[in-house]
């Protein structure tokens, strides 16, 4: 009679599904971007939402928290937005829109726009009002609730519609700046009217620097010392620290050597009634102005 005992054939090992997924080959620390050397490809029995497979597509990205070794590298942990569409030496500022500003509100993100300011004088000195390019050729990264990093690609009429609909309402726009330019656009902002012009993209044209002079900055650099070299001008961040003061940017940088025509009369008046045998007592005399009154001190 044959033997009956546990069959003899092999029994299959069950197969393990895996999948590549990349990882920390090393501590990550958070706000430093991500060389390649960093990362590395494991296969894991689970495929976290959001995970890459390629160490390509990961690295250069910055995260936004410490990941420590052997940790899964996903997209909701990596910095991203308009902070990512941002060039180096570059910010992104918002400033107030409306529908005139912002071209009928038929600027988009990703167009190219020139600046201009208006400047308005009291009713007294009207003729000093002044319009000019105060930025040339900025590029824009959101205007109202569109932005260059969540543009539809595909949305339903609804949807499409009341996108439209947040794009009326605009009432901010956010454009990109070179560091040392943000105080220029922030003092225009807060004292004058902008207005933004639509430029084509492929109109490179930008004034030239060199015809006028430079404006002085709100923070004076320090001056060199004996036998050191001439230290250079400021630029990027040293120059956004230095700042930029409103009576400068409205006059190129001549300042309170700018007079109103009415000031410099009664200065003129003044130091004719200083003359000496004008018969005044003591010989001189200022008229001192506090708003609309005047006052004529004698001493």
């Amino acid at each position: 009679m044959a033997a009956t005992g546990p069959s003899a054939a092999p029994t299959k090992a069950k197969e393990v599904l895996v999948y590549p997924v990349v990882v920390a080959a090393k501590a990550l620390p958070a706000g430093e971007a991500i060389p390649a050397d960093a990362l590395r490809v494991e296969r894991l029995p689970v495929n976290p939402a959001g995970a890459f497979q390629d160490v390509a597509v990961a690295a250069g990205r910055v995260p936004v928290l410490d990941l420590a070794e052997g940790t899964p590298v996903m997209e909701n942990q990596l910095v991203s937005g308009l902070a990512v569409r941002i060039a180096e030496g570059e910010r992104a500022v918002a400033i107030k829109a409306d529908e005139v500003m912002g071209v009928g509100n038929k600027i988009q993100p990703g167009d190219f726009v020139d600046v201009f300011i208006t400047l308005k004088s009291d009713g007294k000195d009207i003729d000093r009002s002044q319009a000019r390019l105060l930025l040339a050729r900025k590029r824009v990264l959101a205007f109202g609730s569109a932005s260059v990093d969540g543009l539809p690609s595909k949305a339903s009429d609804k949807a499409a519609a009341q996108q439209a609909q947040r794009i009326d309402t605009a009432r901010t726009a956010v454009l990109a700046v070179p560091v040392d330019e943000v105080n220029r656009l922030t003092i225009g902002d807060a004292s004058g009217r902008l207005m933004l012009a639509l430029r084509n993209p492929t109109d490179m044209s930008q004034p030239d620097p060199k015809l006028f002079a430079e404006l002085p900055t709100a923070l004076q650099p320090a001056t060199s010392k004996a036998g050191e070299p001439r230290r250079v001008p400021l630029e990027g961040l040293d120059l956004a620290q230095a700042g930029l003061t409103t009576l400068d940017l409205s006059t190129g940088g001549k300042g309170s050597s700018i007079k109103p025509a009415a000031v410099e009369a009664r200065a003129a008046t003044a130091t004719r009634r200083a003359e000496p045998g004008s018969g005044t007592r003591g010989g001189l005399q200022v008229e001192v102005i506090r708003g609309e009154h005047s006052e004529t001190v004698r001493y």
